[in-house]
């Protein structure tokens, strides 16, 4: 057979982008061309649809690209692209074994079982890629060649042939398997330049959790490891792991007021850019409150704010912000407040890391609340190293100077109180919220307990929530044992006054 003319490879080439929004950052760049590529996964992690991104790459690039398929007839495959909103103009398609060549009594026409270097399928392939002379080429699926080939040593004959042919064309291939075979096909990772891996575990609850992984990747630097991914209409979107060392940014860490005087003094100056605190304390002591109450005085000095709600609903948390005198709509519309309500039952690790990134580098947001770290802990709870991804999200939102609020709430009232999850090793500062019983009275104390950025003050205060917003009264210097919920009263210290209704107090 005559050899054709073959494109030019030079001896450096720039990456190609795969189309899939986030693979080329897990890449570092993307892939090298006029290479072959392996894309395995089980039926349904999405290798259809990414193999379909890196071909509607290519064409809008202006290349020329090819979709060859084993598994899916064209109509099949055009209703695949049609349910993301797209068209394959500009891909050809090329249905490689029809109704005719599936017959089995035509089985011995499709791979002739001499010893022969290309069967008839790989010579149809070669056929196309020299009629078409494409750019880019997405075979699918390996796994239906290996059952055409019937021999595991003329099947990777084929497919090593299939490498060299490509090679010489500078056709940059992915090949997709869908990792059915009993042994598993490790040999296929020798032959391909690079491996890319779809994984999908089920969980009791909500949807499934998809992550890829870069198996091998020949002379280029990848990010090794798992990485979220989504697969919705649109397509599939991947989230790189987070790595907080590789972000730094220059800010000014001078403490900021938290809107009241008391809670400054408390916090030995107010709260430091480039820290987190960790708001912990049972339900309905005022830790959302007194979050929202330090946002609204970073957003009245000009700063941008981002509201990450797990717990309750949007509506809930504006109606009773304003009437505790925090007016947060007009921010909203400003667009100096994002207020995003959250699904935990339907996000990822990973694709929570990268809707805060968006919020620091996209949106500029300088203050974060996340509220609260409970729904999204529990609804990960299969969910391994979760610790530790929080930690490098935190280390990255304190390296980007970025004030970030955590509320953490505790099972319990008065006296024994319990957290599910010990996060303060994580944390900066720690406001520490108790119930106490006083005059009859069920009451709140606030202290803080930690800080490595400030000299705190030592002291518990009362804490109280009415129509003036955040109240904070003096040290409670005549009271022992007010952390119990249980506290002894050995002075005259005056309580703050009961100006407000149970309605209107804080959770």
């Amino acid at each position: 057979m005559t050899e054709p003319a073959t494109k030019p490879v030079t001896g450096v080439e720039a990456r190609i982008s795969t189309g899939v929004p986030g693979l080329d950052a897990v890449l570092c760049g993307g892939l090298t061309p006029s290479r072959l590529y392996l894309l395995e996964g089980t039926p349904g992690t999405g290798k259809t649809t990414m193999a379909l991104q890196f071909l509607r790459e290519g064409t809008a690039r202006g290349e020329r690209t090819l979709y060859v398929t084993l598994s899916e007839t064209t109509d099949e495959l055009r209703a695949a692209a049609a349910t993301h909103g797209w068209a394959l103009d500009g891909i050809d398609v090329y249905e490689l074994v029809d109704e005719e060549g599936l017959d089995p009594d035509s089985e011995q026409s499709i791979l002739h079982p001499s010893e022969i270097e290309l069967g008839e399928t790989v010579r149809e392939v070669i056929a196309r890629v020299d009629d078409l002379k494409p750019d880019r080429v997405v075979f699918d699926s390996l796994s239906e060649l290996r059952l055409l080939a019937q021999n595991p040593l003329r099947y990777r004959r084929q497919i090593l042939a299939l490498k060299r042919f490509f090679a010489k064309r500078a056709c940059t291939v992915l090949m997709l398997d869908d990792k059915t075979s009993e042994t598993g096909d490790v040999q296929l990772h020798s032959i391909a330049h690079g491996v890319v891996s779809l994984d999908q575990a089920p969980r009791e609850y909500g949807p499934e959790r998809r992550r890829l992984r870069i198996i091998k990747m020949r002379g280029i630097k990848f990010r090794g490891g798992y990485h979220d991914f989504v697969l919705e209409t649109g397509g599939i979107e991947v989230f790189p792991r987070l790595v907080a060392a590789e972000h730094h940014a220059s800010f000014n860490s001078e403490g900021k007021s938290t809107g009241s005087a008391e809670l400054d003094l408390l916090l030995g100056g107010g709260l430091v850019p480039g820290t987190n605190t960790l708001l912990l304390g049972p339900s309905g002591i005022g830790k959302t409150t007194t979050a929202v109450r330090c946002m609204l005085a970073a957003l009245e000095r000009g700063e941008t704010a981002t509201y990450y709600l797990f717990d309750e609903g949007l509506g809930t948390l504006l109606t009773r912000s304003a009437m505790l005198g925090m007016d947060l709509a007009s921010h909203i519309e400003a667009r100096r407040l994002t207020i995003m309500q959250i699904d935990p039952a339907e996000l990822s690790p990973g694709e929570f890391a990268s809707m805060a990134r968006q919020a620091v580098e996209g949106r500029g947001s300088t203050f974060i609340v996340v509220d609260s770290l409970n729904a999204y802990l529990h609804a990960m709870p299969g969910e391994e190293f979760l610790i530790l991804q929080m930690h490098e999200l935190l280390s990255y939102l304190n390296q980007q100077g970025v004030t970030t609020l955590l509320v953490l709430g505790q099972h319990g009232v008065i006296g024994d109180v319990r957290t599910d999850v010990d996060l303060s090793y994580l944390s900066d500062c720690i406001l520490l919220f108790r119930f106490f019983e006083a005059q009859g009275q069920v009451r709140g104390a606030l202290s803080v307990v930690k800080s490595r950025v400030n000299a705190h003050e030592r002291t518990i205060r009362e804490v109280r929530f009415g129509p003036g917003g955040l109240q904070v009264g003096e040290a409670l210097d005549d009271f022992e044992g007010v952390l119990s919920g249980l506290p002894a009263y050995r002075g005259k210290v005056a309580m703050l006054p009961d100006d407000t209704s149970a309605s209107e107090r804080g959770r």
